[in-house]
């Protein structure tokens, strides 16, 4: 990835040295980092919005409204991925790495894929998807 904003779901303050939250409906904040030439030239955070069973639209909306293009995630649903995918912002699939520089870096280097539809959490469905 060479320009763009990354955001990545975190726990606590979130920020470059902060964790990633396991799951991106539930994080504390979106840490966005800002990439111009394979370079961060900009980090910064925003609190995530709460939101009620069924209202995974609304992380969907406050990303697209925050221009990111790219989201990285330990864990989504599908009906926030078809979101995501809607609004054109393309989402990767990392799960084993807690710290969010490393996994940056990676993405920047093209090191990882974006997810694919059998790595998406069940959430409250039944039956398969």
């Amino acid at each position: 990835m060479k320009n763009g904003r990354i955001a990545i779901p975190s726990n606590g303050e979130g920020g470059l040295d902060g964790t990633r939250s396991g799951h991106f409906g539930h994080c504390d904040v979106f840490t966005f980092i800002d990439v111009e030439d394979g370079k961060i030239k900009n980090v910064s955070t925003i609190s995530n919005q709460e939101h009620v069973q069924g209202g995974c639209m609304v992380p969907v909306n406050l990303l697209s409204e925050h221009k990111v293009d790219v989201l990285v995630v330990g864990g989504i649903g599908m009906r926030p991925l078809m979101g995501f995918r809607q609004v054109g912002i393309d989402v990767y699939y990392e799960a084993e790495r807690a710290e969010i520089r490393p996994v940056v870096e990676d993405l920047i280097a093209g090191k990882l894929s974006l997810i694919d539809n059998n790595q998406v959490c069940g959430g409250g469905q039944t039956g398969p998807m």
